[in-house]
């Protein structure tokens, strides 16, 4: 909480209380420890239920996590690897996979390495989870949006009945980042913790689809197309060539999907650099530049489609890319055609809204954090989930990250109000 003065003292049971801002996996898991440990534990949540985004996340499937070995699944971090890598050590892909056994979920590895419920559903496990921290005495208050603190340092929210204010001896702000905001995650905390002069970089899409300037015909032909097998060439910010296969969605606006979200904070950095960036696709993985040109420059009457389709197997949105890129002009020249297919030059000018990105970038630095997750300038309030500055690709590393931070911060208010210090401290 804020730094309190003796005229703002605590009441013995609002001292041993854990106030919890938020119900996402970050919120829930840190009460589960906090209750664990027999604090007192109120759960505050925005919306009319807790855990609306991670059952939106698992509509298709939930995934838990990932079976990648470290290092390598905290090098997903990038920047923030070392300290990401401090909250797996306590919590990591394996804790969660038990965690849900115990809630009776199993899981299992995908092809992908990705990890699943075995029935791939995410309402069951969020049923169970909230029954049982219901039932080991958690205190859910929904439809309370938190709006700050007041001049006494009280927690402030909006309800139903008007605005409450309330003390406890501890808070973990669990608030989400800015993706998806009709599910609560709309980053309006910012303005809070920037009036305490808590550092917070500006949130920023992540995970996202990027703007690419179709023309109108193509846009309104292909939206929708999947693309793949593909492999996408770029540089990094040393200017090194890199490379990755996937496969991804062309859309009205640009592109999307699995392959590109990967790539998206390295592309996303390039254009805030740039003003632009160029992503390379190879169309046809596994074909030979050389190859693809002499299978072209065989005669042909028939239209370019079609003999695009029948010398290199590419047809639909692929051709149609081909014919987008080079236009009308330069299609009949077999060397221009075979470059376009195994380097197709995309320019992405712009990521999408962040309203519309799987998860955001940005949030509470992680410098004005210490080891235990708790502000440095606000003794005994802690931040955890999306809404600290850190981010990861898809694939389970998300949620993995969210429930690790929950648990440290969790553990770290736990280790803060059994320390017995006064009430009234500054």
């Amino acid at each position: 909480m804020l730094s309190r003065t003796a005229s703002t003292r605590l009441t013995q049971s609002e001292a041993s209380t854990l106030a919890i801002v938020g119900g996402g996996p970050a919120g829930l898991m840190a009460a589960e420890v906090a209750r664990a440990a027999g604090l007192e534990v109120d759960l505050y949540e925005a919306k009319g239920s807790v855990g609306r985004k991670f059952l939106i996340a698992g509509k298709g499937g939930l995934n838990l996590t990932h079976s990648e070995p470290m290092p390598g699944f905290a090098a997903r971090y990038r920047e923030r690897e070392a300290e990401v890598a401090a909250w797996l050590r306590d919590f990591g892909p394996q804790s969660l996979r038990d965690w849900a056994r115990g809630l009776g979920v199993e899981t299992f590895v995908g092809s992908s390495g990705r990890v699943f419920p075995l029935d791939l559903k995410a309402a069951p496990l969020l049923r169970g989870w909230v029954r049982r921290l219901r039932d080991q005495g958690v205190r859910f208050h929904v439809h309370h949006r938190w709006l700050g603190w007041d001049d006494a340092g009280a927690l402030r929210f909006a309800t139903p009945d008007g605005e409450r204010s309330l003390e406890a001896g501890a808070t973990v702000l669990a608030l989400g980042g800015g993706s998806w905001p009709e599910l609560g995650s709309d980053g309006a905390w910012q303005s809070a913790l920037h009036e305490r002069g808590i550092d917070v970089a500006p949130l920023q899409p992540s995970n996202c689809g990027f703007d690419i300037d179709w023309s109108a015909h193509f846009a309104q032909r292909h939206a929708g197309a999947p693309l793949k097998p593909i492999v996408a060439h770029w540089r990094d910010a040393h200017g090194r060539e890199r490379s990755l296969q996937g496969e991804c969605v062309l859309t009205g606006t640009g592109i999307e999907g699995s392959l590109i979200y990967a790539l998206s904070a390295e592309l996303r950095e390039a254009i805030a650099r740039d003003g632009s960036t160029t992503l390379r696709l190879d169309l046809a993985p596994g074909r030979e530049r050389e190859a693809l040109r002499d299978a072209l420059a065989q005669p042909s009457r028939r239209s370019f489609s079609e003999r695009l389709r029948r010398q290199t197997g590419l047809g639909g949105a692929k051709a149609a890319l081909v014919r987008e890129t080079l236009g009308a002009e330069r299609i009949a020249d077999p060397d221009a055609v075979a470059d376009a297919i195994k380097r197709l030059p995309l320019t992405l000018l712009r990521p999408r809204p962040i309203e519309e990105a799987i998860s955001s970038a940005g949030g509470v630095r992680l410098e004005a954090l210490n080891d235990a997750s708790m502000l440095e300038t606000m003794p005994g309030t802690f931040c955890a989930g999306e809404m600290l500055d850190w981010e990861a690709p898809t694939g389970g590393y998300l949620l993995t990250a969210c429930f690790a931070s929950g648990y440290r911060a969790g553990r770290g208010a736990v280790e803060w109000l059994r320390k017995d210090i006064p009430v009234g401290f500054s």
